[in-house]
């Protein structure tokens, strides 16, 4: 990604989506973004992941794939809906909100991964710099590219994406799926003291 974030925007965004988040736990109505005070790059479109570990472990990660919004808003809707809606946790409760830990990962748009065979594929994958998404019909997966460090093996990961998708494992290997990659910016509060 060529054209990263600030310091400081990066700094604004942690802090907008912090402040979503409890917001969001505590069931407050999430304040209206005024774009205006924001640096500009903040207020054009973006796409995000948002990711919240509690001590190192995934406790919800929601996002969006491409962007539709401006990059502050896509962050601030993505925070509570990881607290709230990401379907394999409870909702976040607010004892926790101390424990939790933020990322942000700023995708570039998806782009699709032309290859002939599964062979092909798993040499075409870049482990560790791609995010992956599968797609057939109305299913679709995605990892992001943090997941290599989890499942550094090319076709352990596609397994684990296909059955993300609802599908076998090995379904990779004898059905032609189609497969976009994307690269992210990944940023994260520093540790709780």
């Amino acid at each position: 990604m060529d054209d990263r974030l600030s310091d400081e925007e990066r700094a604004i965004l942690l802090e907008l989506a912090r402040r979503a988040l409890e917001d969001g736990v505590n069931h407050r109505p999430l304040a209206p973004l005024d774009l205006n005070s924001l640096p500009p790059r903040l207020a054009e479109p973006g796409a995000t992941f948002v990711t919240l570990t509690k001590h190192g472990e995934l406790r919800g990660c929601v996002g969006a794939l491409e962007a539709y919004q401006p990059l502050a808003e896509d962050v601030r809707e993505h925070a509570i809906a990881a607290a709230l809606q990401d379907y394999r946790f409870p909702p976040v409760q607010p004892h926790e909100l101390a424990e939790i830990e933020i990322e942000i990962s700023r995708l570039t748009p998806p782009v699709l991964l032309e290859y002939g065979s599964p062979e092909e594929l798993l040499r075409r994958l870049r482990p560790g710099i791609d995010g992956v998404v599968l797609s057939e019909g109305i299913r679709r997966a995605t990892f992001l590219p943090q997941v290599w460090e989890k499942i550094p093996d090319p076709a352990e990961f596609l397994g684990h994406l296909c059955m993300k998708m609802g599908a076998d494992g090995n379904y990779w290997r004898y059905k032609k799926l189609k497969v976009f990659t994307y690269q992210v910016e990944e940023f994260r509060e520093p540790p709780h003291s």
